[in-house]
């Protein structure tokens, strides 16, 4: 079989960019069983609740449902467990660096296959008030309007 080229997203986390201030992003490797990367594969995992932590020197991805495989036996995974995330050293001391003093946290934003290898990218963010929402909607939306109100009197002016 062919190995695989580019790249393939499992999973986003659309929420992530309106609840949070993205500071930075990285991509990690993970350690995963096999029945894991059959169900990456099938395009079934879910980063609603998902997290990441720093724990001695090494950095853990928990609470990322990757669903049983359903063809799995006996030797198949829970969908919940903690899994490992493999970075460079210096990567690793600096995302530790930012989050131990608070107010950060590390979320994962998207699990993909990049040639055949599954990755997840995390980004170190702050949580958003509720008033940063409404404003960023109310920019969003004001945007929206004057590109369709440009659209519209360039249509008109033809």
């Amino acid at each position: 079989m062919p190995k695989e080229r580019g790249e393939k997203v499992v999973a986003t986390n659309r929420k992530a960019r309106h609840d949070y201030l993205i500071e930075d992003t990285f991509e990690a490797g993970m350690v995963l069983s096999g029945t894991e990367v059959k169900s990456l594969r099938m395009g079934r995992a879910s980063l609603v609740d998902g997290y990441a932590f720093v724990e001695g020197n090494e950095i853990w991805l928990d609470a990322v449902h990757i669903p049983e495989y359903f063809q799995g036996s006996w030797n198949n995974h829970s969908a919940r467990r903690k899994r490992k995330l493999l970075l460079h050293r210096q990567e690793i001391n600096k995302i530790a660096h930012k989050v131990a003093p608070g107010g950060y946290t590390i979320i994962p934003l998207k699990i993909y296959f990049n040639n055949g290898n599954a990755k997840v990218e995390i980004a170190i963010a702050k949580g958003k008030k509720e008033y940063d929402k409404r404003h960023a909607l109310r920019e969003r939306q004001d945007t929206r309007e004057a590109a369709r109100a440009m659209a519209t009197r360039n249509r008109l002016g033809e």
